[in-house]
């Protein structure tokens, strides 16, 4: 059995020897033997970068619709794939973390400017030609039907 100061020290050195033998901690309820300090960073790590997927995802979603709606004359087979894989993902997501929702809908504003900025330069157009908000709701932006005209 692995004791706790060996449990962080193999953190540190095997980190999926080190889940494993957390793992079987847990589950035999030793839990004076398990590394606390790492377990609590690992998991509050999980969270966060559940967060990070859902912006990101977004983001790009966001991103390549913008693109479609104003530059259509470049629409492309490549950005509709880009436009339903991140749908596909981000609801994948939502369904395993619904509690995510009210995060998408906090911070929708704040990924749009960054979706803006990052069509920008993707299209070479200029920031001003895109909507200071976002002309897209949330529902808009994960309907699988939709499509900006």
């Amino acid at each position: 059995m692995v004791t706790q100061i060996n449990s962080s020290t193999l953190y540190d050195t095997d980190f999926n020897l080190w889940i494993e033998e957390t793992v079987r901690q847990l589950k035999s309820g030793n839990f004076n033997e398990i590394d606390t300090d790492n377990l609590i960073e690992e998991v509050e790590s999980m969270g966060k970068s559940e967060k990070r997927e859902l912006k990101s995802r977004f983001a790009v979603l966001i991103m390549h619709l913008l693109k479609w709606k104003y530059q259509p004359s470049k629409q492309s087979h490549s950005w509709l794939t880009t436009i339903r894989e991140q749908r596909l993902q981000l609801s994948l997501l939502l369904q395993d973390s619904p509690s995510l929702k009210p995060l998408l809908e906090q911070e929708c504003e704040q990924w749009y400017h960054y979706a803006k900025k990052e069509a920008a330069k993707e299209t070479k157009l200029s920031l001003d030609t895109f909507p200071h908000s976002s002309p897209f709701t949330i529902e808009m932006v994960l309907d699988s039907d939709f499509l900006p005209e």
